[in-house]
């Protein structure tokens, strides 16, 4: 529509109010008249629906303070297609063409001229409910240490919300309809001012769902949702740690109106293993060596999370708390590849020497006797 037709046009007219009207007068009458020319209850009738369209125009110009202060001197300077100039020497009266006024520039310069101005105030046709996004998901699963490490596909029973099957989603009870919601006029949402700015919300008399049910549906009780329980395989990806959040887009409750369906968030818990621990994309072991293994050092065969063993160099004079390093042997990383098995090497005191091993540990310690390990102990204290 041209600017020049939202200014010829007489939105008062429309919604049959004085242009002194009240704000309070204008949204009464408008809500009255929005209920008996909604498309929802005249459905088929083509000139309801535009009597409609121009009811919610006028509505959404003349119920903006500053909107209808502009359209008022809009309309008071060229509603009737003409212009008396004011000055000195201005007695006679002439016409101009409202497409050179609201198309832009005149005379070939440059500018806007006044269609930009009234076109974006003017410019706004009926509200539309809008589609309504479902809501967000949240479940739980557990997982051996092995499927954590290597990813798994799972079964996950949810229970979501879901349109209800009696009354399709509509809330009412079977033979009747719902209401076009008379705050938010169908939309589900209301503009509430903030200074230059207006934010919109959901309506709070319908919940944002635009329609009011006078006669609620007995299974969902007027909120046309209903709880659905379903079964869907989820593929957990490898290298999941516990109590890891995973977003599963589009996996959530259906949404309403066509609207998008919500996400589904799956908190993964991962029982312990017996030997293997984790460190990030590490895989951790402790395993046992001798004190003679320690002391002389030697190969030692060390198990891997489902695959073969590897043996490994442990150097001679080895700590007890060593730690070493089996490359490739860890938890499958994002990018396909693998971390490492973390060994630490624990020396292993026997509780009990008897026989040969005794006379042998004693010979050891006589001729180790004037090795004192805490003799730098001793001198450190001093401060020597």
């Amino acid at each position: 529509m041209s600017g020049k037709d939202y200014v010829e046009k007489d939105y008062y007219k429309v919604l049959g109010v004085p242009k002194d009207a009240s704000a309070t007068e204008i949204k009464k009458t408008y809500r009255k008249l929005a209920r008996e020319f909604h498309p929802d209850a005249n459905k088929g009738d083509t000139k309801a629906e535009e009597r409609f369209k121009d009811i919610s125009e006028a509505y959404d110009v003349l119920s903006d303070e500053k909107r209808r202060k502009e359209y008022d001197e809009a309309r008071s300077l060229f509603a009737n297609g003409g212009f008396r100039p004011g000055g000195p020497g201005g007695t006679g009266s002439y016409s101009f063409d409202f497409g050179d006024l609201f198309s832009g520039s005149q005379g070939g310069g440059p500018g806007g001229g006044l269609g930009d101005v009234f076109g974006g105030l003017f410019n706004r046709g009926a509200r539309q409910a809008q589609p309504r996004r479902g809501a967000d998901v949240e479940t739980e699963v557990t997982l051996s240490f092995e499927e954590a490490v290597d990813g798994a596909t799972v079964p996950l029973r949810m229970t979501s919300q879901a349109p209800c099957r009696l009354c399709n989603g509509t809330g009412a009870k079977s033979g009747t309809t719902p209401r076009v919601c008379p705050t938010c006029v169908g939309s589900g949402t209301v503009s509430r001012g903030q200074g230059a700015f207006a934010l919109s919300e959901p309506c709070r008399d319908c919940r944002g769902r635009g329609m009011i049910v006078d006669d609620p549906c007995p299974d969902c009780h007027g909120s046309g949702r209903a709880s659905s329980a379903r079964t869907m395989q989820v593929r957990i990806p490898a290298g999941v740690q516990d109590a890891q959040r995973i977003r599963l887009k589009g996996k959530g409750a259906q949404g309403e109106r066509g609207g998008q369906p919500g996400d589904l968030y799956v908190t993964v818990h991962v029982d312990p293993h017996a030997v293997f621990g984790r460190k990030g994309d590490n895989l951790t072991v402790t395993v046992p060596v001798t004190f003679p293994e320690a002391a002389l050092g030697g190969t030692i065969e060390v198990p891997t999370l489902n695959g073969p063993s590897v043996k490994l160099k442990l150097p001679p004079g080895s700590a007890n708390g060593l730690t070493l390093r089996a490359r490739g042997k860890g938890a499958t990383r994002k990018d396909g590849t693998r971390g490492d098995l973390l060994v630490t090497v624990e020396v292993v005191v026997p509780q009990a020497v008897t026989g040969d091993a005794l006379t042998a540990l004693e010979q050891y310690r006589e001729a180790t006797a004037s090795d004192d390990p805490r003799a730098a102990l001793f001198r450190a204290a001093k401060g020597a």
